[in-house]
């Protein structure tokens, strides 16, 4: 439970900050890539005559071009796929952002902060032409952007995140299973979320798609107040996900309060660290473009 704060004022957030994009647009985003040669952007050309080498099937994804289809698979498999060729090498990153009702505490919110990294790390990854996309989610799946290379999609990101929050308790799983489903070859994926619904079946697909040798990170994401609990008087605290309120006294709770938090954060990097899923734990007070460094410099640590 948490203090209640105001929360940002409703209609579009605002997930794009010139002076951020302008500093990180030269980033390197390449060498984060090194240690894990199959993750890496660079385009190949096996070219043999005047006809590319075919790589693989995948399943096809609404707002895929329909000139990709393989109708004599489908004649066969009876569902639609898409070719793939081994010119198609650039990265593929996947965002997924918690816009739960939790994540709207502070101001910025949680959601805020998230949503600013998300955009910025799809600025930094389609310079680069690698392909981005996004999927938004809270209780229920939100609007899910398929990845593209062109740089007009980047608006096409930031027109989702901007959008109203899907609200409701969170729940990562469902996101997880869904990006499963079309993530297809390897590649990176991006876990913006206060991870209140950090529960067996979360960890167990995480690292399912880590053993699936996508390379998975989560941005643990939190407001400087979970962390330090600096009220003094008594307070009404309300529940992020629920309508449950409780008048407590904060002095009398905040060495349990405190020692349970850190208790929780080191589970949950313990946990993932098992399954060689990177973590890291911001703080919506965080420099964006410091953070997008470390990011794209090497494993969330």
């Amino acid at each position: 439970m948490s203090a209640q704060r105001p929360s940002t004022p409703g209609g579009l957030r605002a997930v794009v900050d010139a002076e951020v994009l302008a500093r990180v647009g030269g980033l390197g985003a390449r060498a984060r890539l090194i240690a894990e040669g199959a993750l890496q952007g660079q385009h190949r050309s096996p070219h043999r005559g005047a006809s590319v080498e075919f790589a693989q099937h995948r399943e096809y994804v609404a707002g895929d071009e329909l000139k990709h289809l393989d109708w004599k698979a489908y004649a066969r498999q009876d569902r639609y796929v898409v070719k793939q060729f081994e010119d198609e090498t650039n990265l593929r990153v996947f965002l997924l952002v918690d816009a739960s009702n939790s994540m709207n505490y502070g101001a910025p919110s949680k959601l805020d902060f998230g949503a600013t990294v998300a955009a910025s790390l799809a600025y930094v990854m389609l310079r680069q032409g690698d392909a981005v996309g996004l999927q938004v989610f809270g209780q229920a799946l939100g609007e899910y952007v398929p990845p593209r290379g062109r740089p007009d999609h980047f608006w096409s990101m930031v027109r989702a995140l901007e959008a109203a929050p899907v609200g409701g308790e969170t729940r990562i799983a469902s996101a997880l299973e869904h990006i499963s489903e079309v993530a297809g070859r390897r590649a990176a994926i991006y876990l913006f979320s206060d991870m209140l619904d950090f529960d067996p079946r979360t960890v167990g697909l995480l690292r399912e798609l880590r053993r699936r040798r996508h390379r998975v990170d989560v941005l643990h994401v939190l407001h400087p107040d979970e962390l330090s609990f600096p009220f003094d008087d008594l307070t009404i605290f309300e529940a992020l996900e629920s309508t449950e309120e409780e008048l407590a006294d904060p002095k009398g709770m905040r060495a349990q309060y405190l020692e349970e938090v850190t208790a929780f954060c080191d589970d949950l990097k313990r946990r993932l660290g098992e399954g060689d899923v990177g973590y890291r734990r911001v703080l919506t007070t965080d420099a964006i473009d410091a953070l997008l460094l470390s990011l794209i410099g090497g494993r969330a640590a």
